[in-house]
């Protein structure tokens, strides 16, 4: 299994402090007892050897040892051969420019601390759900803003350059500045867990299931296992909306549900409707101008927690190994009230 967060789009999520509560209402999910639990993580920093590189014989033993780096995040296939993409990559390493991207992760990311603790939280949560649960190999990487993040069982790989933040010289290029945000420290961690939760390993799905519903309860799946991986984590870091966007749906959540009835979709399958609701957009404009983009997977999430309130007994393993959205739907009895 394995997941790039760019082509995923979550629906294709550290300046904020992870570990406590923000200022959104209902904050916190279930905090489980994990002060018996112990992993241990490390990080194993990629970034100074590639921005170092003195000849092209270092290079290319850099990345004949890192083949997921190569192959994902400096996109060996973009290039005709082998010869072509050394040329280009050591032109790259070389520019003077370097210097700067390698000091700007020095400033944001210092020695990785926060992150590790960020990490290794979410990690120990992991493991308090499911006992089962190695941690992966957890490597970062800066390639001059090729790719962002690469997720398996077995390996993590973070693009530093790429999660720098608004103050950063240098940002992802081709991405709109509503894309821009999720870009910043606070986010890896969320994004990581969002990853694990829309994946295979966690998530059991009906994929002959072509309904948009489907997809909205598998990515609220998704949401609602992130959130307990970091249970104070604020709603609007998971799912990449701004404080204004995520009490803007909550105030209006009859309103959005009342739109999903009265146009039937919730048993659509044309995909060019789905993506109106369901790909990354910065508005939903079907809705009304204030709505936020992929409103479906955010819906998906409030039936999904609808669910699991209504049916205590199921235990989060339970849900997620639950495939049949029209299930988790019905026994939810999801009817948000008119305000």
């Amino acid at each position: 299994m394995k997941k790039s967060l760019c082509l995923l789009l979550i629906p294709a999520f550290f300046i904020l402090c992870l570990s406590s509560c923000g200022n959104e209402s209902n904050e916190c999910a279930y905090q489980p007892d994990i002060s018996d639990i112990k992993i241990n993580i490390e990080i194993e920093r990629l970034e100074d050897d590639l921005l170092s590189v003195e000849s092209k014989t270092e290079l290319r033993e850099f990345l004949k040892d890192n083949p997921v780096v190569t192959e994902i995040f400096l996109k060996r296939n973009q290039y005709p051969d082998d010869s072509i993409m050394m040329e280009a990559l050591f032109k790259r390493f070389k520019n003077p420019h370097i210097d700067t991207l390698k000091s700007e992760i020095d400033r944001v990311f210092g020695d990785l601390s926060a992150l590790k603790a960020d990490i290794t939280t979410a990690f120990t949560n992991l493991k308090y759900y499911y006992p089962d649960f190695e941690t992966p190999k957890i490597q970062t990487v800066a390639t001059g803003l090729d790719h962002d993040l690469f997720v398996s069982d077995s390996l993590i790989i973070i693009g530093l350059d790429y999660y720098l933040g608004d103050s950063a010289k240098y940002r992802p290029l081709g991405l709109y500045s509503y894309m821009l945000e999720r870009y910043r420290p606070q986010y890896i961690t969320p994004s990581i867990m969002l990853l694990y939760g829309i994946s295979p390993m966690f998530n059991k799905t009906d994929v002959s299931d072509k309904t948009i519903l489907a997809d909205m309860i598998g990515y609220g799946k998704s949401f609602y296992f992130a959130k307990h991986m970091m249970p104070c984590t604020p709603d609007s870091v998971l799912i990449w909306y701004s404080n204004e966007e995520i009490e803007g749906a909550r105030e209006n959540q009859d309103i959005i549900w009342a739109h999903f009835l009265e146009n039937q979709l919730l048993y659509e399958t044309n995909h060019m409707v789905k993506k109106k609701y369901i790909d990354e957009r910065p508005k939903t404009f079907e809705i009304g101008e204030k709505a936020p983009g992929r409103i479906a997977t955010w819906l998906g999430w409030q039936i999904v927690r609808q669910y699991m309130e209504e049916n205590e007994d199921i235990t989060l393993q339970g849900l997620m190994q639950e495939p049949n959205a029209r299930k988790i739907f019905d026994d939810s009895a999801y009817r948000p009230e008119r305000r």
